[in-house]
């Protein structure tokens, strides 16, 4: 039997948002395969380094891992959204070190996750939903930074990516500006289900799931 557990953070342990509404780990059992399941050991609020704990409770007869984790480091750094800065140079430099610190985290993060020897996806950090259309662009822009990050570990790595920028992309998707609703959080199921039951994880080489 295969079974499927979830790593992370709120974009799976959802439940506190989706208003009585199904959440991620409900939908995806209710997608996968007969005769698959699927566990939940993403903690709400935990960032990349908090994942290394998280597989202290990964079950023994685990066969796939899938990691969504970031968006916390990332709200950690917001405030440089309203910083002044006296050159263009000077944003950049101080997102390049943001950078080389989120790189070190999540490349140790997987290492980790990989030492299991399962096969793994990991996702890229959506851009949320926020009112203030300024806000949004601000936000959006300095994810790619994290992004970024992230594409270029699974791509050395060899392990498919699920890319929820392009998943959850409409207002409804969203139950705040940054969790998923049962809307968004049935489409992440969605890419879930396919990611593990359709990639060839024998090749290690990176693939791209949309939905």
């Amino acid at each position: 039997m295969s079974h499927v557990v979830l790593l992370g953070d709120s974009i799976f342990d959802n439940a506190a948002y989706t208003r009585g509404g199904p959440d991620v780990i409900r939908q995806l059992r209710e997608q996968l395969p007969a005769g698959w399941k699927a566990a939940l050991r993403a903690v709400d609020g935990d960032i990349t380094r908090d994942v290394r704990a998280q597989l202290v409770g990964v079950p023994p007869d685990a066969t796939h891992l899938v990691v969504s984790v970031g968006g916390n480091d990332a709200l950690g750094h917001t405030g440089i959204l309203q910083q002044s800065a006296r050159s263009f140079a000077e944003v950049l430099a101080s997102l390049a070190q943001i950078a080389e610190g989120f790189e070190r985290e999540y490349r140790r993060m997987l290492e980790a996750v990989l030492e299991r020897g399962l096969p793994t996806v990991v996702c890229t950090i959506y851009n949320g939903r926020f009112p203030d259309p300024i806000m949004q662009t601000l936000t959006s822009t300095a994810l790619t930074v994290f992004n970024d990050v992230i594409t270029q570990q699974a791509f050395l790595a060899g392990v498919p990516l699920i890319d929820l920028r392009l998943i959850c992309t409409e207002d409804a998707d969203y139950a705040n500006p940054i969790e998923p609703s049962s809307q968004g959080g049935d489409k992440i199921a969605r890419a879930i289900v396919r990611a593990v039951t359709e990639h060839d994880f024998m090749r290690r080489r990176s693939e791209v799931f949309l939905a």
